[in-house]
């Protein structure tokens, strides 16, 4: 381990998918014995020297071990997006931590918003092993679908391109890149992380005033949940078109501190799965994030006990 500044490591690793030399940060708990650890994900354009500072704050409230993997980099490079490689190292880094620091292994969580909602599912369902509970924020879960949502829109378009940098073209015009994409994306595996506690979050004006519909988040609920519980596509179509929740569903929802102005508009739960719509757009609030994954041990049932937190303003960070 290599110190950086104050409680914070550059960590070089081996990474099981291709036997090379990764780095992530690292920031070890300063209380004593087993702590859980938090793997927190940079977001779709971002790197591991992104602004991580509420990922932080929250690991030091709870006592958590943090790592901020670097996992490729951008999503608009071939090694990043979700490939094999960025998620074996996700394997590397947590395999570690966990031979270098006294780690709770019943206690290991991931959260993460938009690019890093993304990647918290695909390794929730690729390395379901691994976790105590999942927080996704904003996600994207059908990376060749949200390529068809940004190609023609006038503020998203630069996504589309970053996916065709990805995997090679556009993936749906090529059926072997379009499976290239498909690879890349939670919807192809999430079936795996139904016994994992999963917590799914996103803006009713996301895909308006942020860049991922909110549909991206509500299908990825229905994989995970029973089939009574899963959102119609009818109603999915509804609050995408009129960013609202239908009136039959109004009454689904639940006052939470925790997302302070991030009103809840919508919550359902099924089963280990847990959709929010709150009112917002590309939003997260890491106080609700890490309040809901602390109170999560692997094998046990989840528990969707209200959180009681408060977010500072700062802690509502956008997308």
């Amino acid at each position: 381990m290599k110190n950086y500044f104050g409680n914070e490591r550059i960590v070089d690793f081996v990474s099981p998918a291709d036997g090379t030399i990764q780095q992530a940060l690292l920031y070890p708990s300063s209380k004593k014995g087993k702590r859980p650890l938090l793997v927190a994900f940079h977001t779709w354009s971002g790197d591991m020297y992104q602004n991580n500072k509420s990922y932080r704050d929250q690991a030091e409230k709870y006592g958590f071990h943090l790592v901020y993997p670097n996992f490729r980099g951008p999503n608009w490079r071939r090694e990043g997006c979700g490939s094999d490689k960025a998620v074996g190292d996700i394997e590397g880094i947590v395999k570690y931590v966990c031979a270098h620091l006294d780690v709770d292994e019943t206690k290991i969580y991931a959260t993460g918003g938009s690019g890093g909602g993304h990647f918290s599912l695909l390794v929730a369902a690729r390395l379901p092993k691994i976790w105590a509970g999942i927080s996704s924020w904003c996600p994207i879960s059908d990376v060749k679908k949200w390529h068809k949502q940004c190609f023609t829109h006038p503020t998203r378009c630069g996504y589309s391109r970053h996916i065709e940098q990805a995997v090679g073209g556009d993936p749906n015009k090529d059926p072997l890149l379009g499976e290239e994409a498909m690879k890349r994306s939670p919807v192809r595996y999430l079936a795996a992380a139904k016994h994992i506690p999963i917590d799914i979050n996103t803006g009713i004006h996301d895909g308006h005033a942020g860049s991922v519909p909110v549909s991206q988040a509500l299908e990825a609920f229905n994989l995970l949940a029973d089939k009574k519980d899963r959102v119609s596509e009818k109603d999915i179509q509804y609050m995408v078109e009129k960013e609202a929740i239908p009136a039959h569903l109004k009454k689904e929802k639940e006052d939470d501190p925790s997302y302070g102005k991030l009103k809840v508009l919508f919550r359902r739960v099924s089963g280990n799965a847990r959709i929010t719509i709150f009112e917002g757009a590309h939003d997260m609030t890491v106080a609700a994030a890490v309040g809901f994954l602390a109170n999560q041990k692997k094998g046990e049932k989840p528990d969707w006990s209200l959180v009681k937190v408060t977010p500072s303003a700062a802690d509502a960070v956008f997308r």
